[in-house]
């Protein structure tokens, strides 16, 4: 999305061998789980919106050695995430699904990500009676089938799908539990492209709206804070840490490029520890449109995990920690706006800081215009 490498093959082909075992090496060395890679597969060049049908999900371009990268990945601990971008060639992609879905099992690429990019009421369905096209919508009864379809036949498998520009959430992911998340509004990377962008109450909006309906992807963690030429993306460096608790999804993407992660070291140490399977989730304070505070803990711990943002609108929030364990002693780890933050004039003003916390206590956030906090609960005993 930043129009520096591209989805198609050539001099800015980015689903290459050598990039692909890089990103798979900082993976690995900042203890992230998974590699997704995108334009690994033929079918990119051209206009594939809404076009689908010179895609192949059987075999890579031949600069993405699949089979090495898998085996390379496997031993670092890190899977390939794979994905099948459709343009909407619905049927295509289905007489290749048992195909597809068989080389991601025997490798080892135990999740992936499917996309459906093409406007709205023009997904393609043949005509049985072999005239024109039917024009189908993403949300209609064909496609409702069809994601039904991946899901089952992932299942069988035991590979997990995680659908962009889906069907809505229904509550079919509690039968089937690896349909593990979705897209289904925008997410981060409109920022990189969109005009305008997402605004700053539009993550607090997502909370009251589109969370309600089950887990997004949403994609956050974006620390250079830039898109496409530049475009400033209305936040600030906190409140990128702060959506990995307020938004929902049992997997979050670190969506940002490697060196800009390590540009901000002391920002992305809260991505590396944030966890994103929880047993507890409460949300102790919030107003539609205006900033919402969420805490969470997680299932392979006694950790606690505070997320708080707010709209273009600066303020502080007093916030009780009565949701920690009595009697326990906390390190509060605090991730905050600095002095004189501003999503508009000085994004990058940034704190992190210690403190002991119990239970009896209370804090202030203070989030900057379109800010945010993110504070990690770790018990001292």
């Amino acid at each position: 999305h930043l129009d520096n490498e591209s989805w198609a093959t050539g001099p800015k082909h980015a689903a290459t061998t050598a990039k692909t075992r890089r990103v798979i090496d900082f993976a690995a060395a900042h203890g992230f789980r998974g590699v997704l890679v995108e334009g690994w597969n033929p079918g990119w060049d051209g206009m594939w919106v809404g076009n689908g049908y010179d895609f192949d999900f059987t075999r890579a371009t031949p600069d993405f050695d699949i089979e090495a990268l898998s085996a390379y990945g496997l031993k670092k601990g890190v899977h390939l995430i794979g994905h099948h971008e459709t343009g909407c060639a619905i049927e295509h992609y289905e007489a290749q699904l048992d195909a597809a879905l068989d080389l991601y099992a025997r490798l080892g690429v135990d999740q992936f990500k499917t996309g459906y990019v093409c406007d709205d009421g023009q997904v393609d369905r043949r005509n049985p009676s072999g005239g024109p096209l039917w024009r189908e919508w993403h949300d209609g009864q064909f496609m409702a089938r069809h994601h039904l379809k991946v899901v089952q036949e992932a299942a069988r498998r035991h590979l997990s799908v995680n659908p962009h520009e889906p069907i809505k959430d229904t509550g079919l992911r509690r039968t089937y539990p690896n349909w593990i998340s979705r897209e289904g509004a925008h997410g981060m990377e409109y920022n990189a492209w969109g005009q305008p962008p997402n605004p700053p109450e539009h993550e607090v909006n997502l909370v009251f709206t589109r969370m309600l309906a089950g887990p997004m992807d949403y994609t956050p963690g974006i620390l250079s804070l830039k898109g496409r030429h530049g475009q400033a993306i209305p936040s600030t460096l906190a409140r990128q840490l702060a959506l990995y608790v307020v938004l929902y999804s049992p997997i979050q993407m670190a969506a940002d490029l490697p060196e800009h992660y390590l540009q901000h070291r002391e920002a992305f140490r809260f991505i590396e520890d944030v966890a994103v399977d929880w047993e507890q989730s409460r949300v102790l304070d919030g107003e539609v449109g205006d900033y919402v505070t969420i805490v969470r803990r997680d299932r392979n711990s006694r950790d606690w995990f505070l997320g708080s943002i707010t709209d273009e609108h600066g303020r502080v929030l007093p916030v009780s920690l009565g949701f920690l364990e009595p009697g326990v002693r906390y390190r509060a780890e605090i991730y905050r706006d600095g002095d004189g933050a501003d999503y508009r004039s000085n994004p990058f003003a940034f704190t992190r800081q210690t403190r002991e916390v119990t239970s009896a206590d209370a804090l202030n956030l203070m989030l900057a215009p379109g800010g945010g906090q993110a504070i990690r609960f770790t018990p001292l005993e």
